[in-house]
């Protein structure tokens, strides 16, 4: 039977397929769905993990009693996943082991451009990339076949536009695998020094033994141009391989790279040898480029090709002097449409604050990072999950007592990795206010529970981490708790914490609004006569205001009552309906 499927989605089928028992998870655009799609198998224990490192070491846990099992996270989560990844190698598995990561050309939902190949490499664990939905169905099955054949974890590297993209998958039933057994064997598991130094060889003989597997395996083929024409050979994989198909047809030599780690070498240099030109079309980095030019092969890639950004089929024909077809365009221009923070967002109230009160703020990921948009413009920085609490340590431990500045950080990401943060300020005696913004959901990738909001992945009820006993917990005295709705609330709770002597949390409480369980207040209304055009509501920036000749309005299909605006207008303009 044939259905068709989010590339992420037929992830999620082939974990459930291939008997896989255990996926652990964090949210992370472009790759939550994978998790939510298998949370939908009851035949699969799924859990959201409070980072991309726990999920990892639950999957280790798992596979190391027998069981195949996987997580799931976007590409910089597996930069907090490095750690056990790394040594896994050094371990290997007892049950399969697949880690699905999906990177972001494009930087659609990201801070940075990674290409998670280069952590294959050098973690040295093999790593498969699917070009549709049916190959991420197939290589997940054949990820697990290969991490037990080759007693490994494995790495299937998804991208924005193979997990977002439909295409049909043809689906199968659920293989019954059973459990391993698990043997004690401190010398594989145990990497102590003296174990560690005698599985490294493994390692690289293993890394050997995949890339004369990496040879003739069906994950890597040779297309050949219908039309028998051997001028120019293209070597990719993925996405890329998706556009050389629309531009050329059948009239293509193909090198289709499905294992990218480790490359196989024989099979490129036949390839290279059995036409005139040869380019790797590759997005991000030059690892199948330089891997080319490693065994002396003349190659034609970053030279061409930029090495930023998702590539198209325009900009193939464009870099390879072919003709690029005309496009159509609307005849008027479209207002650009920045994203902006939602109607009656809770967020908003307390950046208001903070930007009136000019103070400086280390931010973190999350939709709260819109804070730094226009016209409130409240946020410093944004680095990295959780950097904004062990950031605003360092920043005030430069000058403290001179410094009027916050961390802000949502309740998700303070569980992800702002906690430690957090412990750190109260260990060294950092006079550093944080401010948690606690919306009830991990808001950015879609609403996905996490350990603050007392439910797990599938909604049924769960242990609730209480923010406030926690902070006090680790040395916290100062832990206040307001309403974002409240602006008077707002500016006297961050004005006395920034005045104390000690550290301090504020927990900014509101849920998101787009929550199913939150019941929205009837639309305010703007008095014209009572307007004096202000502008001052316009500071807001709420998508459900603009002006009109001069007056402020009021949009009632976006406005959710929530009174922000309101406490603003001086001249009582704005009111309830």
């Amino acid at each position: 039977m044939k259905k068709l499927m989010l590339g992420n989605e037929a992830v999620a089928r082939g974990l459930y397929e291939a008997g896989c028992r255990l996926v652990s998870g964090y949210p992370g655009t472009p790759s939550t769905e994978i998790t939510e799609a298998a949370a939908l198998y009851p035949e699969m224990y799924c859990e959201w993990a409070p980072n991309e490192k726990v999920a990892l070491e639950c999957a280790f846990g798992a596979s190391l009693k027998g069981a195949r099992a996987a997580c799931t996270m976007k590409h910089v989560g597996l930069n907090v996943a490095a750690d056990p990844l790394y040594t896994l190698s050094y371990t290997g598995v007892n049950g399969g082991l697949v880690v699905c990561v999906a990177d972001d050309p494009g930087m659609h939902s990201s801070q940075n451009e990674q290409d998670s190949r280069h952590h294959a490499i050098a973690s040295k664990v093999p790593m498969l990339e699917p070009a549709d939905s049916a190959e991420s169905r197939e290589f997940t099955m054949a990820a697990f076949e290969l991490s037990e054949k080759f007693d490994t974890p494995v790495l299937l590297r998804m991208c924005t536009r193979i997990s977002h993209s439909q295409s049909l998958v043809e689906v199968g039933e659920r293989a019954d695998v059973p459990l391993k057994e698990y043997v004690k064997n401190p010398q594989k598991y145990i990497m102590a020094p003296a174990n560690a130094i005698r599985r490294h060889p493994v390692v690289e003989e293993r890394m050997e033994a995949l890339t004369e597997y990496a040879e003739d395996c069906p994950l890597n083929r040779v297309e050949y141009a219908a039309d028998g024409n051997r001028e120019l050979g293209i070597i990719c994989s993925g996405t890329c391989y998706q556009y050389v198909k629309e531009i050329f047809g059948d009239n293509a030599n193909v090198l289709k790279l499905g294992l990218v780690n480790p490359l196989p070498v024989k099979l490129i240099i036949d390839f290279a040898f059995s036409v005139n030109r040869v380019v790797v079309i590759e997005e991000l980095d030059p690892v199948i480029e330089n891997h080319c030019r490693s065994m002396g092969l003349d190659v034609e890639g970053k030279d061409k090709f930029p090495i930023v950004g998702e590539f198209s089929q325009n900009l193939i024909r464009r870099v390879l002097g072919m003709e690029v077809p005309e496009s159509t365009s609307a005849d008027e221009q479209i207002p650009v449409r920045p994203p902006v923070m939602c109607a009656g967002c809770p967020h908003r109230g307390l950046f208001y604050t903070l930007a009136k009160n000019k103070v400086t703020v280390i931010g973190d990921i999350g939709c709260y990072t819109l804070g730094s948009a226009q016209p409130l413009n409240a946020v410093d920085s944004v680095l990295c999950m959780g950097a904004s609490v062990a950031g605003i340590h360092g920043f005030n431990k430069i000058g403290e007592g001179q410094n009027k500045t916050v961390a802000v950080i949502g309740d998700s990401t303070f569980m992800h990795s702002g906690m430690t943060g957090l412990v750190n300020i109260s260990y060294n005696d950092s006079k550093s206010t944080v401010i948690i913004l606690d919306n009830s959901i991990t808001g950015m990738t879609g609403h996905q529970q996490n350990p603050t909001t007392g439910y797990n992945i599938h909604g049924d009820p769960a242990t609730k981490v209480d923010l406030e006993a926690f902070c006090r917990a680790i040395g916290i005295n100062r832990v206040r708790v307001v309403d974002p709705y409240d602006l008077d609330a707002c500016d006297k709770a961050i004005k006395e914490e920034l005045a104390a002597d000690e550290a301090s949390v504020i927990i900014s409480r509101r849920p998101c609004v787009l929550l199913k369980s939150v019941k929205t207040k009837a639309p305010l209304t703007v008095d014209t006569d009572a307007c004096r055009g202000c502008k001052k509501c316009m500071k807001l920036g709420c998508p459900a205001i603009h002006m009109e000749n001069g007056k402020a309005v009021i949009d009632a299909t976006l406005c959710v009552g929530c009174g922000v605006c309101e406490q603003l207008c001086a001249f009582g303009a704005i009111r309830e309906n």
